[in-house]
Parts: structure tokens; sequence; C-alpha cells
């Protein structure tokens, strides 16, 4: 079984921002699973769904923390459902990547992301599979917190439903198969 963790802040306020990118994604990802979100939040910390993605069992999970303590979550489901660092899979958002750009990444340390960072302090490993989603710079060096919370544009939202989200499911693909 993978856990494929999304990576936002809950609430409305938070719903389209950039910094939401991972939670849309899996938002994605669970609908196109045939899925459905269930609230995990006593035990979790978070919302689960249950899958196959690319004919892999899957767990999806939305933590409830906000992003600063999105460890928690994560370990609590890794340790309910004994699931490796190694079969999990955490999208986020990432400025230092275009918009609209996907990379993948096995382990490694944090990168100045707080949610990715919260999630190797608390499960004590970072031997975690990473989707980076871009959503670019600040333009005009505007402050890049104020940037990450700011909505994403019509075009935005679009790339992340249509072009990002294919770039997922081949980077799943390749860590599927590269597991077999």
């Amino acid at each position: 079984m993978k856990l494929i963790v999304g990576l936002g802040n809950p609430g409305p306020k938070y719903k389209e921002t950039r910094h939401n990118a991972g939670f849309l994604m899996v938002d994605l990802l669970v609908a196109n699973s045939g899925a459905s979100w269930e609230s995990g939040q006593a035990k979790f910390n978070g919302d689960i769904a249950k899958g196959i993605v690319l004919g892999q069992a899957c767990v999806f999970l939305k933590p409830m923390t906000f992003m600063n303590l999105s460890g928690r979550s994560v370990g609590a489901v890794q340790r309910f459902f004994k699931i490796n660092p190694e079969d999990t899979i955490v999208c986020f958002d990432d400025v230092d990547l275009p918009s609209g750009k996907v990379r993948a990444r096995e382990g490694g340390g944090h990168g100045g992301h707080n949610g990715v960072r919260s999630i190797i302090e608390e499960t004590g490993n970072n031997n975690f599979h990473r989707l980076k989603l871009g959503v670019g710079r600040p333009p005009d060096n505007r402050d890049t917190a104020d940037w990450v919370l700011s909505e994403l544009s019509d075009t935005e939202l679009k790339a992340l439903g249509e072009e990002m989200r294919s770039e997922v499911e081949l980077r799943l693909k390749q860590i599927f198969d590269k597991q077999k």
C-alpha cells in the first residue's frame, strides 16, 4: 500500500492558494480513482481516502493540522496502516519551480518547506518521495509568504488540473514501477 499526501492548509480561506497545490493535486487524484474523502480528524488529524492509482492500492491524506504540523498527521497514518517511508509520496508547492512544472525527488532535506520539515521531524525519516508542484517565484519582489498564500489564477488552476496532473501521474507510475 502507498500513502499519497497532499500538503496544504485547511479552510476556505486557503482553498485555492498556491500553498494548497498539494491538497488540490490529491483532490484530483482521489476523484480520478473513484474514491471519496472521509474525515479522520480524531485518529489522523486529517482527511483520508482509499483508492487505486495505476493499479496500486493507495491511502490519500490531506493533513488538517496546517502546513507546519503536517508531520503529525503523516506519522499517524503511516503507523496505523503500517506504511514505510519509502512508500510515501508527498505533493507540495515549490516556489523554486516555474509555475506548472513538476519535479520528483526521493529522500533529501526539506529545502525550506515547513510541511516537509515537519514530516521529517515527526517521522524521524526523510526517505520519502517528493512531488514538487511549481508555483513560481513572486513577481516584483513580492513577499514569498504573501505569494504562496494568494489565490491561483484561472490559468494556473487549469494547468494544475491538466498538465500537472498528467505529469504527477507519470511520476507516480515511475515510482511504482521502480518499486516492483
